[in-house]
């Protein structure tokens, strides 16, 4: 059922476009991963996203938060240090890197405009070789508000949208999409959920001695 839920994370750039920066659709994928995965996770932090209520709350269990290390940013300069730091801390033992809200203190006020593309854009870079040379995955978030990853990085990140909808968060990529929505005390699938259970039923034509009569004859016996 997890599966029609949540996508998996592969080794490398995974974007996700989130909601809103109070979204938790990032949290449930970093949950949903490290219940299936042993080791350290960096969290590179901006805009206090990685409220402990949510993760808590989200957790089957508070074990499965025991390797996640948290170091906040400010600023824009102070992010781009945290991440190179973090490019050399990262080795076999690390689960996944984690840096939600990445574009969004270079966009602040105090980084000049002249300066602010080109920190950024070494900034998403040092990311994605983290993922390349590592082979862990790493996800980064943006919103709506936010700039989107720079040209060069974007083209080789895995993109994951995810949308608010009537029965809960809906994530959707190039090889997956949300079929299931679960709640306290039942699930909602989607017709692409049996779709991908059953497949499509194929069109039968009517057979030509068969009229509308006999059709309706049939179906009052039902009745």
């Amino acid at each position: 059922m997890t599966d029609d839920v949540l996508p998996d994370l592969d080794a490398g750039l995974t974007h996700l476009r989130s909601p809103g920066p109070r979204s938790t659709a990032l949290h449930r994928l970093v949950v949903s991963e490290l219940t299936e995965r042993d080791g350290r996770v960096f969290w590179l932090d901006v805009r206090n996203a990685a409220t402990t209520y949510a993760l808590y709350e989200l957790a089957p269990h508070h074990r499965v938060l025991d390797g996640v290390r948290v170091a906040r940013a400010f600023t824009a300069y102070q992010h781009h240090t945290l991440a190179t730091r973090l490019a050399r801390a990262v080795d076999g033992r690390t689960a996944m890197v984690v840096a939600p809200n990445c574009a969004s203190l270079y966009r602040d006020d105090d980084v000049p405009d002249y300066e602010a593309d080109d920190l950024y854009e070494a900034t998403a870079t040092l990311l994605a070789e983290v993922g390349r040379t590592f082979d862990v995955p790493v996800l980064a978030t943006t919103d709506a508000s936010d700039a989107p990853l720079p040209p060069a990085v974007a083209a080789d990140a895995r993109v994951v949208e995810c949308e608010r909808t009537s029965q809960g968060l809906r994530y959707a990529a190039e090889d997956f999409e949300t079929t299931v929505y679960v709640t306290d005390g039942y699930w909602q699938t989607t017709i692409p959920y049996w779709v991908d259970l059953f497949g499509v039923a194929r069109e039968t034509e009517r057979p030509a001695n068969v009229g509308h009569s006999d059709v309706d004859a049939g179906l009052a016996g039902w009745g």
